[in-house]
C-alpha cells in the first residue's frame, strides 16, 4: 500500500444544506508530512474529522491505512493517532495521572515516561492539569496522540500557543516521526510551520482545494521581488527597460519570476551608473503571499475535480 490517506470525490454537509467540504481528492503516501491550509472556514477541520473517522462523508470515499475510517473504525483507530485542536482533561488529575488514563485505553501504549520526555514533560508529570500553561496542555495533547506508536498521525494546529523554542521542538520531532516512517497529516494557521515542516500541502478554500503541491512549487508560480530607493535626483525611468519596476516617489519595486537574471541587470545597470541602492532587498515568493493571493481572488478560481488550480482570471 503505498498511500497512507486517500481522498477520492469527499464531500461533507450539514443540516440547512451548508456543504463545508466540495468534492475535493487527494493523497498522502506513507512515511510524508502534509499540510492542509485553509482561511477559517474552508473546511479543513471537517475533511479531517472525516479522515479520522468521526463522521461519515455525504458523498465520496475516505481511506486511512486502505479502510474507510468511519466504517472500518475498529480497524483503523488502533494504528492512528489524534491531536486535536483543544484537548478536555479532568483538571485535578496530573500530567502523569492523565498520561496513565489514556494509555489504559490505547493499544500498544508506550511507556507513559517515553511519551513525555518526547514532548518536554517529564519535569511536569507531578503537576495538576489545572496549573499548566497553555503551551503545556498542547505538549501534552501531543503526547497522548504519540502513546499508541501510530502509523498515521493527525494533527490540527499542533504549535497553537508555544512559544518559539516549544515551536520549533515539536518541528523536530515531527520531522523525526516523519523519518521513522509515520504520517503526518497537519493542519495550521502559523504559514512558515507549513513552510518548514510539510513535504507537500494542499490549500483549501470553501470547501474546495485550489491549489496543491511542495511549498517550493506552490511558491515558485509567483512571482520574486525586489525593493530599494533610489537616491534623490535618480528618475526610475532610467532603471533599464528590461525591469518592470513599479514606483511610489524614490521606492521602487520589481517582480521577476527570474530573480537571479532581474538581480544581476539591475546591479549591473547600479555599478555603471554609480548609482547606489538604498534598502535593497530581493527575496522569493513566500508561501504567505501565495495564501493570502488565493483569500482575495476567491471569485477569480476556477477549480477542476481534483482540486488544482486551473485559472485565475
Amino acid at each position: 500500500m503505498t498511500n497512507a490517506i486517500e481522498a477520492e470525490g469527499l464531500r461533507r454537509g450539514y443540516s440547512g444544506g451548508f456543504e463545508a467540504v466540495r468534492g475535493i481528492s487527494f493523497t498522502v503516501p506513507r512515511g510524508e508530512i502534509f499540510a492542509l491550509l485553509g482561511t477559517n472556514g474552508a473546511g479543513k477541520t471537517s475533511t479531517v474529522e472525516l479522515l479520522e473517522g468521526l463522521a461519515a462523508p455525504s458523498a465520496g470515499t475516505a481511506r486511512v491505512l486502505g479502510h474507510d475510517p468511519y466504517r472500518e473504525r475498529a480497524a483503523v483507530r488502533p494504528r492512528i493517532g489524534v491531536m486535536l485542536q483543544e484537548g478536555g482533561f479532568p483538571s485535578d488529575l496530573t500530567v502523569a495521572e492523565t498520561v496513565r488514563m489514556w494509555a489504559g485505553c490505547t493499544s500498544n501504549a508506550r511507556p507513559a515516561r517515553e511519551a513525555l520526555d518526547a514532548v518536554g514533560l517529564a519535569s511536569r508529570e507531578k503537576v495538576r492539569i489545572k496549573q499548566l500553561s497553555g503551551g503545556e496542555r498542547r505538549r501534552l495533547d501531543l503526547a497522548l496522540a504519540l502513546l499508541g506508536r501510530p502509523e498515521v498521525l493527525f494533527l490540527d494546529e499542533p504549535t497553537t500557543g508555544l512559544d518559539a523554542e516549544g515551536r520549533h521542538d515539536t518541528w523536530e520531532l515531527v520531522r523525526a516521526l516523519r523519518d521513522e516512517g509515520t504520517t503526518v497529516l497537519l493542519t495550521t494557521h502559523y504559514l512558515e510551520e507549513a513552510e518548514s515542516l510539510a513535504d507537500r500541502l494542499a490549500i483549501m478554500h470553501q470547501g474546495r482545494i485550489v491549489l496543491s503541491g511542495t511549498p517550493s512549487e506552490v511558491t515558485a508560480a509567483r512571482p520574486a521581488r525586489i525593493r530599494f530607493t533610489l537616491p534623490e535626483g535618480i528618475a526610475p525611468a532610467r532603471l533599464p527597460l528590461g525591469l518592470k519596476a513599479a514606483a511610489e516617489g524614490p521606492r521602487v519595486e520589481i517582480r521577476t519570476h527570474a530573480l537571479q537574471d532581474a538581480l544581476g541587470e539591475l546591479l549591473d545597470w547600479a555599478r555603471e551608473a554609480g548609482v547606489r541602492l538604498h534598502g535593497l532587498d530581493a527575496r522569493s515568493a513566500t508561501l504567505e503571499e501565495a495564501f493570502l493571493e488565493i483569500a482575495s481572488r476567491t471569485d477569480a478560481l476556477d477549480v477542476d475535480r481534483d482540486g488544482d488550480l486551473e485559472t485565475a482570471r
